[in-house]
C-alpha cells in the first residue's frame, strides 16, 4: 500500500509541476501537502531534458547563447512555464500593491505588469548568460533544478499560506518526507557546491522575507518564484565560480 501510495504522490507533483505525461493516479488522489517531498525528485527528469535541447543545439553548432537559449525555452515548455508566471505575478505584487490585499489582488491579476516584465527580463537574462558561461553538462541541470525545487519546499516550511485558498493552502502543513528529502538534497550540494547552497539559502531567503512583510506568507505565485530565482541564482553563482 505505502508504495502504490508514493507513486500516487510522486504523479500529482509531476502533474503539478510539469507538462510531462504522469499516467492516471489509481484510487484516492493524494494530499498535495504528502506529495511535497517529490518535488526536489521532478527536477531530475526536467534538468535532464533541459540538459538534452542544450547539448542538442551545440551538438549541431548552434552558439552557446542560442543553445542557453534554447534550453530556456525548452525548461519553459516542460513546465508550462508555471515558475515564470510565478515570478511575474510576485514582482508585480510586491511592486505595485498598496498593502496585502491590493498586493494579492495584483498577483491574482494573469495581465503583466511592468515589475513583472522586468523581472522577467533580468532573469532569462541572467539565466541564459550562466548557462552559457557554465557550459554544464547533465548533472549540472539536474543538481540545479532540483535544489532549486528543494528551495520550494522549505519555504513552505516556514511560511504560511497567505490566502484561504489556492495551491499553498492545499500544500501546507507539516510533512516529514518533504523535509527528508530536501535535507538530502541540501546535504549533497554542501559537499559539492556549498557556494551556490549558500546562494541559493540567501535567495529563498530574501523572497520568503519579501513575501512575509507583503502578503503576510505564501501563495503558489512566491512558491514559483522562489524556484525561478533559486535556480537562477545558482546558475550565476556557477558562473562565477566557473569565469572569476
Amino acid at each position: 500500500m505505502r508504495p502504490q501510495k508514493h507513486l500516487a504522490e510522486l504523479q500529482l507533483a509531476l502533474m503539478l509541476l510539469t507538462r510531462l505525461p504522469a499516467g492516471r493516479i489509481e484510487g484516492a488522489v493524494p494530499d498535495l501537502a504528502a506529495a511535497r517531498w517529490a518535488f526536489p525528485i521532478i527536477g531530475s527528469p526536467i534538468g535532464l531534458l533541459t540538459w538534452f535541447a542544450y547539448a542538442g543545439a551545440s551538438a549541431i553548432g548552434a552558439p552557446s547563447a542560442i543553445a542557453a537559449l534554447l534550453a530556456l525555452a525548452t525548461l519553459a515548455l516542460l513546465t508550462g512555464a508555471l515558475h515564470f508566471d510565478g515570478l511575474a505575478d510576485f514582482a508585480d505584487g510586491i511592486g505595485g500593491g498598496r498593502d496585502k490585499a491590493d498586493a494579492l489582488e495584483i498577483m491574482r491579476d494573469s495581465r503583466v505588469g511592468s515589475y513583472g516584465m522586468l523581472a522577467m527580463i533580468v532573469v532569462v537574462g541572467l539565466w541564459t548568460h550562466s548557462v552559457m558561461v557554465v557550459d554544464p553538462g547533465p548533472l549540472v541541470f539536474v543538481g540545479a533544478a532540483m535544489l532549486s525545487r528543494a528551495a520550494m519546499v522549505a519555504l513552505q516550511g516556514v511560511l504560511p499560506p497567505a490566502r484561504p485558498d489556492g495551491m499553498a493552502r492545499l500544500a501546507a502543513g507539516h510533512n516529514r518526507a518533504g523535509q527528508a528529502v530536501m535535507t538530502l538534497v541540501a546535504v549533497a550540494a554542501l559537499f559539492f557546491w556549498p557556494v551556490p547552497l549558500g546562494i541559493c539559502i540567501a535567495t529563498v531567503t530574501l523572497t520568503a522575507l519579501l513575501a512575509k512583510r507583503k502578503i503576510g506568507g505564501q501563495t503558489g505565485d512566491v512558491l514559483g518564484a522562489a524556484q525561478l530565482l533559486s535556480e537562477t541564482s545558482i546558475w550565476v553563482a556557477l558562473a562565477f565560480l566557473t569565469d572569476p
